[in-house]
């Protein structure tokens, strides 16, 4: 039975819709996974980002935000009200893409 774990990595396709779940993904995925997320979000006009990472012991929730943190495309990040899934949660705000 072959090993799974050396298995080349199959590319996910994500519906890009304004929510990005965090859930199935592993600390080490999330760095990459953000921008990407957020560039696909900005192509398609969608400037109000809701990223799930769970409340749990935060470690997704601080690499998150320190990823926020360095991309000159976000305008504001805060964690969701408790109707957008409080601590478990951030919100992001996009700035719109420049036209060329």
């Amino acid at each position: 039975m072959p090993d799974i774990s050396e298995s080349p990595e199959v590319p996910i396709e994500m519906q890009i819709d304004g929510t990005l779940d965090l859930h199935t993904f592993q600390p080490r995925e999330v760095r990459e996974l953000i921008p990407a997320y957020l560039e696909s979000c900005r192509e398609r006009n969608i400037l109000s980002v809701r990223i799930v990472h769970g409340k749990g012991t935060g470690v997704l929730r601080e690499i998150v935000h320190s990823t926020l943190k360095k991309l000159a495309y976000v305008s504001a990040f805060r964690l969701a009200d408790e109707t957008g899934g409080g601590w478990g949660a951030t919100l992001v705000e996009l700035k719109k893409p420049e036209i060329a």
